[in-house]
């Protein structure tokens, strides 16, 4: 039996890439074919690590090989990954030309726990194989230096006066906490927050980044649009509880980005439920049920996911060290993640990019 490349690369023409509709072929994700005898080698790359259907793609290639190329080619895949980015927003990237796609985290109340989210969801991406970024632009209540365990820590300077962000857990960070003690209250106005945040994002020797994660403040105000006209989004996150008073603000921070020109990538549900550790049989929803779902199919953008009210999430806050460090595979977590890093991969194929903006006050 004698095997051709171009035989394995008319069989993987079958196999579809579930979220972006079309071939692996046409994609070009199919690298490195290598035959020797029955055996077929070849690597896959994905358009990003955290994808939720790789399994799913690997064992479609598998049968695709057995079947469409011989009865005994004994398939070998490697599953990899390449993470994209919008070409367009690219172009207009050029403050930060190593960052392929910019994330934002937000929430129109505080209190939801938005920035455990944004913490959460930078290191299971950063788990999954992605190179992260999480840059904190609450300046009055910065919560990254707690989280990340990183409290008494202090960013170098390069020659170039830019500050060189933190690293932990595999996610490179940038506070306003890491700047001041712990004691020290931030007492500026508007202009001085933003222009902070401008450093964290300008001034800052971030290099190459499959995804920054913006942790932004509550509401709708000084900072969002800074953010906005500064760098080009890839899109947006929205964090609420399932109670009506949450909902409100976060249908308000949804309205905010789409005014703006930023895709809404979808609405995550915290403290979505309660299940006692003595009582694993029961589920308490606190603060109502499905109040988020339901207002993402409302609003018409996806659901990425509920986390529940869990004293283990708290305590890895606290205790500098969140919960998606060790979470299993199927962990809620590593999930979001996954959902997210979908959505981004889908808009970077498919999706008008977003522009930077001028905004005007009559």
């Amino acid at each position: 039996m004698s095997i051709s490349k171009d035989q394995v690369l008319d069989a993987l023409k079958f196999v579809i890439d579930p979220d972006l509709g079309k071939d692996l072929v046409s994609l070009n994700m199919i690298e490195d074919i290598k035959i020797e005898g029955n055996d077929v080698y070849f690597t896959v790359n994905l358009t990003t690590p955290a994808c939720p259907m790789k399994d799913q793609i690997k064992s479609a290639c598998e049968n695709a090989i057995r079947e469409l190329v011989h009865k005994d080619a004994v398939p070998h895949v490697n599953m990899s990954s390449k993470v994209t980015s919008n070409e367009s927003v690219q172009s207009q990237n050029e403050l930060l030309p190593g960052v392929k796609n910019i994330i934002a985290v937000a929430s129109g109340k505080g209190g939801v726990g938005k920035s455990t989210v944004a913490a959460n969801l930078a290191v299971a991406l950063a788990k999954a194989g992605a190179v992260v970024g999480l840059v904190d632009t609450d300046i009055y209540g910065p919560s990254v230096p707690t989280m990340f365990n990183l409290r008494d820590e202090r960013p170098n300077i390069n020659t170039q006066r830019k500050l060189i962000p933190l690293e932990q857990y595999g996610v490179k960070l940038l506070s306003m906490g890491f700047l001041v003690s712990t004691d020290e209250a931030v007492v500026w106005r508007g202009p001085m927050v933003s222009s902070a945040v401008k450093q964290f994002l300008t001034e800052s020797v971030w290099g190459p980044l499959d995804y920054l994660i913006m942790d932004l403040p509550p509401g709708t105000g000084d900072i969002q649009l800074t953010i906005v006209q500064t760098v080009p989004l890839s899109g947006a996150v929205i964090v609420s509880t399932p109670q009506d008073v949450a909902l409100d603000d976060a249908r308000k921070g949804v309205t905010m980005f789409r005014k703006v020109n930023v895709p809404v990538l979808g609405i995550i549900e915290n403290m979505a439920y309660f299940i006692p550790p003595d009582a694993p049989d029961k589920k308490y929803h606190i603060f109502g049920k499905d109040g988020a779902r339901n207002l993402a199919e409302k609003l018409r953008v996806p659901f990425l996911g509920e986390v529940p009210l869990q004293q283990l999430i708290r305590e890895g806050g606290d205790a500098g060290k969140p919960v998606a460090l060790d979470e299993p595979a199927d962990g809620v977590f590593t999930e979001i993640a996954q959902r997210v890093a979908q959505q981004v991969s889908i808009r970077n194929a498919s999706a008008a990019p977003t522009e930077k903006i001028e905004i005007k006050f009559k």
